[in-house]
């Protein structure tokens, strides 16, 4: 089912105005990408840009074309993990966002008894 422009529009003011909601917008399309949800990830990233800096201007700064962007992202899109990152990437600097791998649960060698 199609997203109504309310939503659309009702996701850009909020990310305009909630810096928490921004990058927990994008934390979640990175997240679904690393828990292999790339379907998902697609299109919260899509959703995540097109509430911030929008598909022009993405395209302008990494030299691409906005549709070949949209295009990526969009459900039935099938970007390269080299564009693909260099999306997320571009996106992380632009907005400030420092993401880090952290274990989630005890790693092996925590759980392993001491010698």
């Amino acid at each position: 089912m199609p997203l109504t422009r309310d939503f659309k529009d009702t996701i850009k003011a909020r990310a305009e105005h909630d810096p928490a909601f921004r990058l927990g917008l994008f934390e979640e399309a990175v997240g679904s990408f690393l828990d292999g949800d790339v379907d998902t990830g697609k299109i919260l990233l899509r959703d995540y840009v097109n509430a911030t800096i929008g598909f022009e201007r993405l395209g302008a700064d990494l030299h691409k074309s906005p549709k070949s962007l949209m295009r990526m992202l969009s459900p039935g899109g099938n970007p390269r993990a080299d564009n693909l990152l260099a999306i997320v990437a571009h996106l992380k600097n632009r907005d400030g966002f420092d993401l880090r791998a952290v274990p989630s649960g005890p790693t092996e060698e925590a759980a392993a008894p001491p010698p």
